[in-house]
This record gives structure tokens, C-alpha cells and sequence, in this order.
């Protein structure tokens, strides 16, 4: 009998024991999930006195829309001239370079040309038949006042005389046009600067041949640089947001610190059909010559159309692994959040694409707070 109640407790013990274990399991299978569950925001700061920091609004304004676009400095068409040749030949001397400064009517090199010799030898046989031809006329005045010469002859001596006329004209004005002097016979073509500039081209070296016009390209051109184009490429889907007449202001890498004002003054009608872009215009002065043609340039259209734009103040902006960032107030805590930056507005505001809304308290100094935050961090 005592044998049958120890087995029943043994029993009873057993399964005690066996639902203890499933209990404890159960309990634990439970209890692991929730502590995974349990993570923190690397975004989110709690300070130990939020109310020392300064708050600002996020504000909505009526703000000019801004473009940017890449473009490049070039001289201004208008001012710029191909010099040419209007003979062949070879040069002889080479006298300025690329890059150089010149004055109007400066010499810029010398060809020996056999279309110069050929046009000097063609006015001066012109000359002397225009000498003969007027001894001729003279005598047949004289013959016809004495009656021994017919009127018809006489008018034939006219005739030759201003055929002959014509033709000293004629070829005085080739010699000109090769760029010799009718007064200095010789075979040598000076070529000089028909403006005053620089040298933004040259496509030319000492004694190489140059052929006929139709062949041969510009040999140099010089642009007046006081005055310089930026022309930029602005896509087809931005187009709606310049506008003739619009501001802009030019950045360009050679001169960070600076920024230059101008003004579109053409839109091009067709657009290029690999990139889908058109070439906007800015005409920019260049009296002390600092802005050279090919320099890259970053181009920030304002129109004169406004829109509702989200700013906030440029304090309030925190850079960091290339992305901008806010500290935004949440209840007692504060949340870093990034931001899209469209550029600078007036009186040290920024535009602000999208990442906050209007009415949203923010750091003002977001540069102070990271470095308090960081510091009771560590």
C-alpha cells in the first residue's frame, strides 16, 4: 500500500515539475520579443534644458521662384570678329600670339601673297591704259576742233577714256580689299586688328601656307572683353521659370566670394536635341577684364513671378555628410531632420524645399545644439 502512494506522488512530482519547465519556457519564448522590440532613434536628442535653446518658426512667404543652371563665360558675339585673309600665300612673320591684347589697326602678321603681286600688276597696266587712252582723248579733241576729226571718233576716244577710268578704279579697290597700298607696290599682305581686344582664337603659325577663303578657316579672332556672355543650359521642363528680363546672379569657381548680377536677354527658340535644353543668355560687364571666356559658371535665375516658399532662418540650417539638417522641437525632445535647401533668401533666410511644414518650432542655432548635444553625449 505504501509502495502504490510513493509511486503516485513520484508521478504527481513529475508532472509538477514537467509543467513548471513548459511554464518557464512559455514565459520565456514571450519575453524575448519584447525586449527586441526595444530600439533607440539615433535622430531623437532629450537635453537636460531645452528651454535654453532659442526657438524659430517655420514660415511660409511670398518669394521669387529660383532656377539653377550651369553655364559657361563667352565673349559677346557682337564684339568679336574672324580676322581672314583675303589672299593666299605664306606667312612670312607671325606677330601676335593667343591670349594677346590689340589695338585696332595693329599688325598681326605678314603673308607674301601672288594674288597681291597679281592685283599691283593689273592697276598699274590699268594706269598706264588710262594714260594712253587719255593722250588719245586730247588729240582727237584737238583734230575734232579743227574740223579733221568725225564727231563718232571723238566719242569712240571718250569712250575708251572712261572704260579705262573704270578700270584703274577697278583694280585700285582689289589691291585695297588684298590689304595692300596702291602707293607702295609690293607683295606682302599686312594683316591687321580690325578692333581692339583680345585674341580668343588662333588658328594659324609661322610659314604655313594659307589657301583661298573658301578653304581655309578664320586665322584668328579677337573679342572685345569688356563686355562677356554667360550662356546656360536650362532644361525644357525648367523653361517655364525663366523669363526675359529676369535677375540672376553668377557664380563662378575661379571666384568663390563673389557674386555677379546680370539679366536674361534671350531665350533661344530651338533647343539642342541631344540634351533637351536651351541656351539662355546673361549679358555681364567685364571692365577689369577678370572673367575669361570658357569659365565655368553657376547661373541662379529669380523670375518675377512669385510663389508661397517655406524659409526658415540660415542658423536654423546644420550641413553635415552632404545633407542638410534641422533640429525640429517635439514635445520635450528634439528631432533631427533632414532637409532640401533651394538656396539662400533675403535678410540671411533659406528656401526650403520639403522635410518640415509651416508652423514647425525649430532650433535656431543648430550649430550650438550639436555641439551641446554632443558634448553630453560623451
Amino acid at each position: 500500500m505504501n509502495n502504490k502512494i510513493l509511486r503516485v506522488m513520484a508521478i504527481n512530482l513529475g508532472t509538477l515539475v514537467l509543467v513548471s519547465v513548459m511554464v518557464s519556457c512559455s514565459s520565456d519564448s514571450k519575453a524575448a520579443p519584447t525586449k527586441a522590440e526595444v530600439t533607440l532613434d539615433p535622430n531623437l536628442y532629450t537635453v537636460e534644458h531645452p528651454d535654453l535653446f532659442k526657438l524659430a518658426a517655420v514660415e511660409t512667404r511670398e518669394l521669387p521662384s529660383t532656377l539653377n543652371a550651369n553655364g559657361s563665360v563667352t565673349p559677346d558675339i557682337n564684339s568679336t570678329i574672324h580676322v581672314t585673309s583675303q589672299g593666299s600665300g605664306r606667312v612670312v612673320e607671325l606677330k601676335v600670339r593667343l591670349g594677346d591684347y590689340v589695338k585696332k589697326g595693329q599688325e598681326l602678321l605678314s603673308i607674301r601673297s601672288t594674288d597681291l603681286s597679281g592685283a599691283f600688276s593689273d592697276y598699274q597696266k590699268a594706269i598706264a591704259d588710262e594714260r594712253l587712252s587719255q593722250k588719245s582723248l586730247e588729240r582727237a579733241q584737238l583734230l575734232y576742233s579743227h574740223g579733221a576729226l568725225a564727231e563718232k571718233d571723238l566719242q569712240q576716244a571718250e569712250d575708251t577714256e572712261e572704260k579705262t577710268k573704270v578700270d584703274v578704279q577697278t583694280t585700285e579697290q582689289h589691291v585695297h580689299i588684298l590689304g595692300g597700298d596702291p602707293a607702295h607696290p609690293g607683295s606682302l599682305i599686312e594683316l591687321r586688328a580690325p578692333i581692339s581686344g583680345t585674341i580668343v582664337e588662333q588658328n594659324i603659325s609661322g610659314f604655313e601656307g594659307i589657301k583661298s577663303l573658301d578653304n581655309t578657316p578664320n586665322l584668328f579672332t579677337v573679342a572685345n572683353l569688356t563686355q562677356v556672355w554667360v550662356l546656360c543650359d536650362v532644361y525644357e521642363n525648367d523653361l517655364g521659370a525663366v523669363h526675359l528680363g529676369d535677375t540672376a546672379e553668377i557664380r563662378l569657381n575661379a571666384y568663390v566670394d563673389k557674386v555677379y548680377k546680370g539679366k536674361v536677354a534671350d531665350i533661344s527658340r530651338v533647343l539642342d536635341p541631344a540634351t533637351r535644353s536651351a541656351k539662355v543668355r546673361i549679358v555681364l560687364p567685364n571692365r577689369d577684364a577678370s572673367l575669361r571666356p570658357g569659365m565655368f559658371a553657376v547661373a541662379t535665375f529669380h523670375s518675377r513671378k512669385s510663389q508661397s516658399r517655406i524659409v526658415i532662418p540660415a542658423t536654423s540650417l546644420m550641413r553635415l555628410q552632404d545633407k542638410d539638417w534641422v533640429f525640429r522641437k517635439e514635445g520635450v525632445q528634439f528631432r533631427r531632420v533632414e532637409v532640401r535647401s533651394l538656396g539662400e533668401a533675403a535678410n540671411g533666410m533659406q528656401h526650403i524645399q520639403d522635410g518640415i511644414k509651416t508652423g514647425d518650432q525649430i532650433v535656431a542655432n543648430a550649430l550650438e545644439f550639436s555641439s551641446t548635444v554632443a558634448g553630453q553625449r560623451k
